[in-house]
Formats: structure tokens, sequence, C-alpha cells
């Protein structure tokens, strides 16, 4: 995805000289070829995230369209008092872009695992949360976020995932995408980000069992796409979110909060990572597998759900 990104980036820098990068030492083998080709519009600020956000607010407010590139912790948290009052509270054109979702930095750790970033994000006025499946949905909401007005937080990851969009889908900001739609199915299972992998094998599970679904791609989280949420949960049975994110304040949040101020009552079961730290040192997939967030372990708990029904 971040491969994806600082492509699409560059493709669009060389037709607007507004595009400027910020990164606070973090980036490299992906952010060269952006700083060898403009280079007055590239800054590395060292290691003071702050800045970085506070510097590129100003930027903004002078008419750049910017973003700033870090690990998520690095871009969201650590200087989450600049993001709010700089960025969401002034309403600037600037881009937080973090790779690692979840716990894709998983040897480094808990201080490198992203499980709360969208909660915090999603909370700030003004602010809309990005968490793309693949990299097709970011190229396109790339291209789309240089005329979007207000800040972005960019979600990424970075395990070099495949492309499982249909490539004649029209992605935007808002708006849902469906990866599988079967008009006989009264099951849904509600994805976002780097959760894809287990969303498909999941789907591939069910039908085994003799069962199909909806498999859908919320890679918006806010402004979330309530149009198509009535749908799926007017007309589904059994609706199921999977992210790799805390299960508090993530999708599993947004698509409950809705859902219990609904006149509808589908059977509806989040899967996420429990509301704890990792003291797990390993992969990402070694760290799922110990939290239980993996296709196995939540086909067989969704299985257990149908069968009661």
């Amino acid at each position: 995805m971040r491969n994806i990104f600082i492509k699409t980036l560059v493709k669009l820098a060389e037709q607007d000289e507004r595009i400027f990068v910020i990164t606070p030492d973090l980036g490299f083998s992906v952010l060269e070829e952006f700083e060898e080709k403009f280079p007055n519009r590239f800054l590395n600020v060292g290691i003071a995230e702050a800045n970085a956000v506070s510097i590129a607010s100003g930027l903004a407010l002078s008419g750049k369209i910017v973003y700033v590139y870090s690990i998520m912790p690095f871009v969201t948290m650590r200087p989450f008092e600049q993001i709010r009052v700089d960025v969401a509270y002034m309403n600037t054109n600037v881009r937080l872009v973090g790779v690692g979702a979840g716990v894709t930095y998983g040897p480094a750790g808990a201080t490198h695992h992203s499980i709360e970033d969208i909660a915090i994000m999603r909370a700030l006025p003004n602010m809309t949360v990005f968490s793309p499946c693949d990299p097709y949905e970011v190229e396109k909401i790339t291209e789309e976020s240089v005329s979007h007005q207000g800040p972005i937080y960019f979600r990424l990851a970075k395990k070099g995932e495949p492309i499982i969009s249909n490539q004649t889908s029209k992605i935007k900001l808002g708006k849902a995408n469906v990866i599988e739609k079967n008009e006989n199915s009264n099951i849904a299972i509600l994805f976002t980000g780097n959760a894809s992998d287990i969303a498909l094998e999941v789907s591939n599970e069910l039908i085994k069992k003799g069962f199909i679904s909806d498999v859908v791609s919320f890679h918006t989280i806010k402004p979330f796409d309530y149009e198509i949420l009535e749908k799926i949960v007017s007309s589904k049975k059994y609706i199921f979110t999977i992210e790799e994110h805390s299960i508090i304040g993530g999708l599993g949040s947004v698509v409950s909060e809705y859902i219990a101020e609904s006149n509808f009552n589908p059977t509806f079961k989040r899967f996420a990572l429990p509301d704890e730290y990792s003291h797990y040192v390993g992969s990402q997939f070694y760290i799922r597998e110990k939290f239980g967030f993996s296709a196995n372990s939540i086909s067989n708990n969704i299985f257990k759900i149908l069968g009661k029904k």
C-alpha cells in the first residue's frame, strides 16, 4: 500500500505544485523518489513529530496540500495535541499518512502497534478517516485527496496486500466498496483495512459449509457510508465486522451504534483485537493467533452463531 501511495503522489505532484511531503525521520526506501524529484517540496524535520504536524498546518494555511508520513503511533498519538488544534480544529488540508495498521510491526512491540488509532481519529471533528484494504483503494483515494477540503488520516498496511477490489468500481471517500455481492445471501461480512485477508478467508470457509455472504470493505470510517449500511442492516439476518483494531471504537463500534438506534434487529457480532496491549513479540500473524484473531477462530465462532439459529 505505501508503495502505491508514494507512486501515485509523485504522479500527482508532477501536475500540482501545492503537494508537499513532511517526514519525522522515517519513510526510508519509500520517500526517496519524491525527495529526489521535488527537493523543495520535501522536508525531514527529524524526530520531532509535533513540529512536523504544526509545520504541515502552517504550510496548508499557506495554500499547500501537505502529507505527513510516519509509522502510525508517531503520526497520530505522539503529536495528538497538534493534530487536534492545528489540523482538526483549524480544518487544514493536512493528510496524516500512517503505516503499520494494527500489529503489522509485530516484532517492534506495543510501542509500534496501532490498535487505538481509528477510535482516536474518528473522535476528532473535521477529520476524515481512511482505512484501505488494497492498493486500488489507496490509489483512488490518494488521487481524490488532492481536491478534498479538510484533514484526512490514511491508515495504511505494509505487508504487500493484493488487489481484491473490482477495478471497475468507483472508489470514493465515504462510499463503501463491495468486494463480493450475493443477492440470495442473508449474511454480511463487513471489514476495514488490513483485515481483508481474514474477511476473504472467512467468506471462503462459509462457502465450504454451504453459506454465502456479502463482503464489503468500509475503507472510510468517517464519514461513514450509512446508506449502504442501512441496506445491509435492513436486509441481512447476520452481520459480522472484522478489523485489526481494538474492539473499542473502530468499525464494529460504528456499526453497533447504528444498529442500536435503528428499527432493525439482525444478529450482530464484532471480531477485532481485544482491549489489551500485546506482550507477545513476533510476526503480525503470530500475534493475531495469540489473540484469537484468525480466519479459523472467527469462522468457528460464526458457525456456532449460525448453528444456534
